[in-house]
């Protein structure tokens, strides 16, 4: 890889091992963050609250001399509180945009769905177009941008469902789930020694994201594996279990986290294991089950399932 791609396994290595040293036990899930990172695109953390959704998403910003903004979502977030504002002054006789946090590099949107619809479809121009439009002033997002949205099972009071656009958007949407005994042993120990929560060295910059994403386009996919590809979010539509399948833009996704998984595994090409890995964290949170499904409890993760072992891996 070093000679493909000037060394950037060793940057992704000691992008990994920092933000490890924040979140005990949780290589996998940290490795696919930074999938979506060098992929361009926004993740959506799921899962219990007190399981390390923020930490983890500040270990990445930390780990990073990016811009950074946290959004604490509540009920009464308005639009203007993420996009930003324009403000009349008198004395001038002019308005003055004043862009809100989302006009940043890393933007953490904390409990994205305890917030009302309204304003979390504030966020949808900023992720797909990344830029943000305040009274007819358009303002660029500065690169990488990326967004990183945690929030609490449904079934938990005060949650407002994210509307299928907004899901779209979301290259993955993954679960921290709990340490494991040996991890929980180890954090506990950290805690009362006082060095669970120290301070995290910036290791990357951002010139250092912009060419390592620009080198995950590089990689090379066979026409096979584009085949495959399509073949997987063709039968997410046709699944009697769907009522919605994936979208393009979902299989637009999917290829650059394949083309990302190769990059991180040191590889110039992907391979069928890059497609079939990505698409269980890429497609299951984009479609949406028919009501038989629901009532029979299947899960779009069983489906996915169900259509990558039904469908010939390309050799």
């Amino acid at each position: 890889m070093e000679k493909v791609f000037n060394g950037a396994g060793e940057k992704i290595q000691i992008l990994a091992d920092n933000m490890k040293n924040r979140l005990i036990g949780k290589d996998d899930v940290i490795r696919k963050v930074i999938t979506v990172l060098l992929s361009g695109g926004h993740v959506l953390l799921e899962d219990v609250p007190g399981v390390g959704k923020t930490s983890l998403a500040k270990a990445l910003s930390d780990s990073l001399s990016c811009s950074f903004a946290r959004i604490q979502c509540t009920p009464d977030t308005m639009p203007s509180d993420i996009t930003g504002l324009s403000v009349y002054h008198m004395d001038k006789g002019e308005f003055e945009v004043i862009p809100g946090p989302v006009v940043n590099q890393i933007v953490l949107a904390d409990e994205i769905n305890r917030t009302s619809p309204k304003t979390q479809a504030s966020l949808l121009e900023a992720m797909e177009e990344r830029q943000v439009t305040i009274d007819g002033n358009t303002i660029t997002i500065p690169e990488p941008f990326m967004v990183i949205g945690t929030q609490n099972p449904m079934e938990m009071a005060g949650t407002y469902p994210l509307p299928e656009a907004q899901l779209d958007r979301f290259m993955m949407k993954l679960s921290v789930g709990y340490p494991s005994q040996d991890s929980s042993i180890k954090i506990a120990e950290e805690f009362l020694g006082g060095s669970l929560h120290g301070e995290t060295e910036q290791v990357l910059g951002a010139e250092d994201i912009i060419a390592m994403k620009n080198e995950v386009t590089k990689v090379e996919i066979h026409k096979d594996l584009v085949n495959y590809a399509v073949s997987i979010i063709e039968d997410t539509r046709k699944n009697h279990s769907i009522k919605c399948g994936a979208s393009t833009r979902a299989l637009l996704d999917l290829l650059r986290a394949a083309q990302a998984r190769s990059y991180i595994e040191g590889r110039d090409y992907c391979i069928p294991m890059d497609i079939i890995e990505s698409a269980k964290d890429v497609l299951p949170h984009r479609m949406i089950l028919s009501a038989d499904a629901r009532m029979n409890k299947i899960t779009q993760e069983t489906v996915i399932l169900q259509i990558l072992n039904n469908r010939p891996v390309p050799q």
